[in-house]
């Protein structure tokens, strides 16, 4: 950069924010955490937790903010996912948000936001495999939601990185609880790659990839025939995987 600070000054400065993609696995499928906009602009729309940066937090502390004061969750699964900046994103002015993701269980999810004014809808999408595009947010009818400023785009961009991240890096198992079936973790990976796998296959790959660790219990209170559970084999702090 060759311009001094007094130069900078004399230059109109963009606002910057971050917005988050929170995605859990809730009866079966994809969902999103939305909340309900009641100011303008987009006001009665459905839009992503977010929020401004302060001059003196980085992006992280940010993000976590926003986390914990709209959605009630610490020490979550958060990871930075790709910077939206058209011109007119915000009817506000010129702000560009660097969007993140989060990945909850909704064991972890339901009790933490019960009391906001927060909804999970369910995710569509009309695209195949990795093709990207915008995604849907369905009401409890199955009916689309209008999404607030470019929060359809976000979330088409969230589906679009875990398709192409969940055959080779272990994201599907933030959306698990710490114990888990096959059955479960088959369940993950068919909601987000948003078509059926092969349940022998799956489960012969998923045994033989060293990410399992069996750990002699079984699943209680079933009427059938109690699954085996397992767990990740390489948690890692915050920020990475459980």
């Amino acid at each position: 950069m060759e311009e001094s600070i007094d130069e900078l000054d004399r230059h109109p400065h963009p606002h910057l924010a971050v917005d988050i993609a929170l995605l859990t696995l809730h009866a079966g499928a994809l969902h999103a955490l939305l909340l309900r906009r009641t100011e303008p602009p987009f006001a009665g729309t459905d839009a992503l937790p977010g929020g401004f940066v302060h001059i003196g937090d980085s992006l992280a502390a940010t993000a976590n903010r926003v986390l914990q004061q709209k959605c009630g969750l610490r020490n979550v699964f958060v990871e930075q996912l790709y910077t939206f900046g058209e011109i007119g994103r915000d009817p506000r002015g010129r702000v560009v948000t660097v969007a993140h993701y989060a990945l909850v269980p909704d064991q972890v999810l339901l009790p933490a936001i019960a009391g906001r004014p927060l909804a999970l809808r369910q995710l569509a999408v009309d695209w195949p495999d990795t093709e990207g595009g915008p995604a849907q947010a369905l009401d409890e009818h199955g009916r689309p939601v209008r999404l607030a400023f470019d929060h359809a785009e976000i979330l088409g961009t969230t589906v679009q990185r875990l398709r192409g991240k969940i055959d080779y890096a272990p994201v599907g198992f933030e959306l698990l609880p710490k114990h888990f079936t096959l059955l479960d973790l088959l369940e993950v990976h068919q909601a987000v790659l948003g078509r059926e796998l092969n349940k022998d296959s799956f489960r012969r790959r998923l045994l033989a990839s060293g990410l399992l660790v069996p750990t002699g219990k079984l699943r209680a209170g079933v009427a059938h025939r109690p699954a085996a559970l397992y767990r990740f084999r390489n948690p890692t702090p915050h920020g990475g995987h459980r």
